[in-house]
């Protein structure tokens, strides 16, 4: 253990895992190929595919995350499962002495995740809320590039992506996956990273449901105002009713704009158009989880910390209650 480290670790990290899909793999992988870490058990939602899971990874496939998160030979518990779970399971584990590493959102209801921070505070565990948006090529793009166009007044981002036919799974459930600004936080912890605070918010929300619980397409458009001046408009659709994939991102400063479509990205400034090398976003979950063992083995700084996610979700949720009322909902 470092002396700057935070907490007393001692390594290799014991490591739980609740998860089994996409990003419980892409963990799972960094796992296996750090020296400072080693996967013990795993908990997924079937036992089937929790058992070929657990195989695939030399870890023991334990079933409920309830019994995953109270083990004793555990020093760290990853969460990488349903969004309605999450805040359940970090406060469970947090209370059982584990550090947690969670995929955003920390929770649903903000003031579940404002409770979970003051919990890990309280027991002296890391609690460490995953944001790779903010890790990736686009975004360090336009990090890099904001201040060519001078102070920025106004920003569009949009991200559209067709399912046909729409994937009978949670994240289509609105239970589950929560209000879409909350389970896609992303949308806006992006917009707040680069512009600040939030003075305004107002969203209109259209759903195509089904006879059960899922939904087969959602369109939600949010519009916020910064205490900056900037407005910004956020879209975020999926689903049967959508034909053609987009994630165009655009912020326009009164010296030029950037404008991203995909990977492609330029900065206009009058005639000028010059072009943008906009990075991977490949090997983020990898380069998250390193950097949090970093952090608790040697005291190097992580890139966010659950604060700064809290307060998105805290904007998140009144864009949830705009779309919900009708009404521009103040940030206070």
């Amino acid at each position: 253990m470092s002396a700057s480290a935070p907490f007393s670790v001692t390594v290799p990290l014991k490591v739980g895992l609740v998860g089994t899909g996409y990003a419980a793999k892409l963990r799972a992988e960094t796992l296996q190929s750090e020296s400072r870490t080693e996967l013990i058990a795993v908990a997924g939602n079937t036992p089937e595919r929790t058992e070929s899971f657990a195989q695939t990874y030399q870890a023991t496939a334990v079933l409920g995350w309830q019994n995953l998160v109270q083990r004793t030979d555990l020093d760290l518990v990853i969460i990488c499962t349903v969004n309605s779970e999450h805040g359940a399971i970090a406060h469970t584990a947090l209370s059982a002495g584990k550090h947690v590493i969670v995929e955003y959102p920390l929770s649903l209801n903000p003031w579940q995740a404002e409770e979970l921070i003051s919990l890990a505070a309280n027991v002296n565990k890391l609690l460490h809320v995953e944001h790779i948006e903010l890790l990736g090529g686009l975004h360090q793009a336009l990090q890099k590039n904001l201040a060519a166009i001078g102070k920025p007044f106004y920003a569009r981002y949009s991200t559209i992506n067709p399912q046909k036919p729409a994937p009978h799974k949670w994240t289509y459930h609105s239970t589950q996956f929560g209000f879409p600004f909350v389970g896609a936080l992303s949308r806006l912890h992006r917009l707040i990273d680069l512009f600040g605070k939030v003075a305004t918010v107002s969203c209109e929300s259209r759903f195509w449901p089904t006879e059960s619980e899922y939904y087969t397409a959602c369109l939600c458009t949010a519009k916020l105002r910064f205490t900056s001046g900037l407005i910004a408009e956020v879209t975020y659709g999926k689903g049967e009713v959508f034909y053609q994939a987009s994630r165009p991102f655009e912020v326009y400063g009164e010296n030029g704009c950037l404008i991203f479509n995909g990977d492609e990205g330029f900065l206009i400034q009058g005639e000028e158009k010059t072009p943008i090398d906009v990075g991977s976003r490949r090997g983020l979950f990898a380069k998250d989880t390193k950097m949090v063992l970093d952090y608790l083995t040697e005291g190097t700084p992580l890139y966010i910390t659950p604060e700064v996610s809290l307060y998105t979700l805290k904007i998140a949720d009144a864009v949830r209650r705009a779309s919900e009322t009708g009404k521009i909902i103040d940030i206070l």
